[in-house]
């Protein structure tokens, strides 16, 4: 057994704890499951990781493999610390990550979530803008429905979310972008087709298409319904995603409600389609950044909303101020 890693535990409160190389031994070598491909994934010799391994095995008091002549299986506690130990080192990277920040702001993993109905849409701006003004920043795109964003937030799986609010999350903040308004798509002969100053009413007696349970633009739509004077759940056909929407809607099934942003992106490639503009004020939704209160990196967070309000400017949205 090396010598310093049996001696490398760290006593706290009467206790000795694994030393943050033993963990990432282990952890080499419960994904690997044999000891020269582990020490060679992290650079450490063949004799150090087993004696590292040892060590932590000593420090919790419990076998973490069963050692054969011929492979190496995790033990049942194995099995379950493993998971502990590639969850302490993550963490450690992470605070790795918001140190480096410090340092050097807009330098380092930047993990952003997207919904759905938004990522098709304002990614080219969001990804133009990354490359151009914070080159040295690396941006991770996670496209998720809203509420695996916000548990991915508030785990600490992710850093940034941009989404439709309000979210009424208690520990998130909301850094308003954008208003845009709802369009009506319609097949070729419906009589809403192309037409404006379409009256919210109308929406009470039309065949409405929906999004699946759990995307947000579904409840929208929903609330729009609801606004107009609708009580009945429109709900007779649904689609994963806008772009199957919109060609249900050009099959003759129905009419649905595109956020503006989409249009260009879900109508141009479908000759079946027209647009019904709504009368002022028009049905919106509003779209921002969320991050947690108090983030670490917030002041960054911060300045990337406001360069992005500026790079929006172009987009048939009302951008806000950030006192929105």
């Amino acid at each position: 057994m090396s010598k310093g890693y049996a001696m490398a535990g760290v006593k706290a409160h009467g206790r000795r704890q694994p030393s943050l190389a033993q963990l990432r031994a282990f952890a080499a070598v419960a994904e690997h499951l044999h000891f020269r491909d582990a020490a060679a994934a992290i650079g450490m010799s063949q004799p150090a990781l087993s004696g590292a391994v040892s060590a932590l095995e000593e420090v919790l008091g419990v076998t973490l493999l069963e050692r054969t002549t011929r492979k190496v299986l995790l033990s049942p506690a194995g099995e379950r610390l493993a998971v502990r130990a590639r969850a302490v080192l993550n963490e450690v990277g992470a605070l790795m990550e918001e140190a480096e920040a410090v340092r050097a702001p807009f330098t380092g993993a930047l993990r952003l979530g997207v919904i759905p109905t938004v990522a098709p849409y304002l990614l080219p701006t969001v990804l133009n803008l990354v490359h151009d003004r914070y080159p040295h920043l690396d941006l991770q795109v996670h496209e998720e429905q809203t509420g695996s964003l916000l548990d991915g937030l508030t785990t600490g799986r992710l850093d940034l979310l941009l989404l439709a609010v309000p979210l009424g999350v208690p520990g998130v903040t909301e850094l308003p972008l954008f208003d845009e308004d709802f369009v009506l798509v319609t097949p070729l002969d419906h009589w809403l087709g192309g037409r404006e100053g379409i009256p919210r009413e109308a929406l009470r007696e039309l065949n409405l298409l929906l999004l699946d349970e759990g995307h947000c633009l579904r409840d929208q739509a929903l609330d729009i319904c609801r606004e107009a004077g609708r009580e009945d759940a429109p709900v007779t056909t649904t689609a994963a995603g806008l772009s199957t929407l919109v060609q249900l809607v050009a099959g003759g099934l129905g009419v649905t409600l595109l956020p503006h942003t989409a249009l260009k992106v879900e109508t141009t490639r479908n000759s079946q389609l027209l647009t019904g503009y709504f009368a002022d004020p028009a049905p919106t939704r509003r779209v921002a950044f969320a991050m947690r209160a108090g983030a670490a990196r917030g002041a960054e967070y911060e300045e990337l909303a406001q360069a992005l309000r500026g790079a929006l400017r172009p987009l048939p949205v009302r951008v806000l101020g950030a006192d929105a």
